[in-house]
């Protein structure tokens, strides 16, 4: 399966999400940048509350791309043993990336939800969206910062994922969402037509337009 967008790729999965459409009691947190305009959508259709959960992948140096943890709001960390050890990485270059992440994860916050407060998640259910998975790090510590608060339920949807992140994430949460686990898996933006990065304008704009949906989009819909 090939996604025109993420717009699209989030009213594909919102058909598979309908169960919760219209409930008070269920939350849509996107992982920003990418999930958001995918969370969009679902809420959109949904008629359903669309917030964000800011979660960092926490990149070895020299090759960012290849996540040897993440960080997430509330003080979670997660780090991937395997390549903590196969990479020889030592406890300082493990805290001087995080200590970076840290700190973008502080700005966006500030930057996504000014002085608002994160919801409140006990009792709720929570699906957690992002435009896909590739180690499954990143949605890892999205559903540990998530659990803290005592949600009733955790949905994970995503449009694409392996299947090994797919099948490890499947048995932590109450329900997992994917349209396509395809084989061979290189990476998350192949399987999409149109994958440039969603800037952090698109992102308030979107959290807006949820916040105020007969108010119109001044940057139109993002991919």
């Amino acid at each position: 399966m090939l996604f025109t967008d993420r717009s699209s790729a989030g009213r594909l999965l919102a058909q598979d999400l309908t169960g919760y459409a219209n409930r008070p009691d269920v939350l849509v947190l996107a992982l920003p940048r990418g999930g958001v305009p995918i969370a969009f959508e679902i809420a959109t259709v949904l008629n359903i509350e669309l917030d964000v959960l800011l979660v960092r992948k926490l990149g070895v140096p020299n090759q960012q791309e290849l996540a040897m943890g993440a960080i997430a709001s509330g003080d979670v960390e997660i780090l991937n043993e395997d390549i903590v050890r196969d990479l020889n990485l030592s406890e300082q270059n493990i805290a001087e990336v995080a200590a970076q992440e840290y700190q973008e994860l502080k700005r966006r916050e500030q930057l996504y939800r000014g002085n608002g407060p994160f919801p409140k998640l006990q009792g709720k259910t929570v699906i957690l969206v992002d435009d896909g998975l590739a180690t499954g790090a990143t949605m890892w510590a999205a559903i540990l910062a998530v659990r803290k608060q005592q949600p009733t339920r955790i949905v994970v949807a995503v449009p694409v994922a392996p299947s090994t992140a797919y099948s490890q994430l499947a048995d932590k949460v109450d329900e997992m969402v994917c349209l396509a686990t395809p084989k061979p898996f290189y990476s998350v933006g192949q399987w999409y037509e149109r994958f440039g990065q969603t800037t952090d304008d698109e992102v308030r704009e979107l959290l807006i337009k949820a916040a105020n949906p007969h108010q119109p989009l001044s940057l139109g819909t993002p991919s």
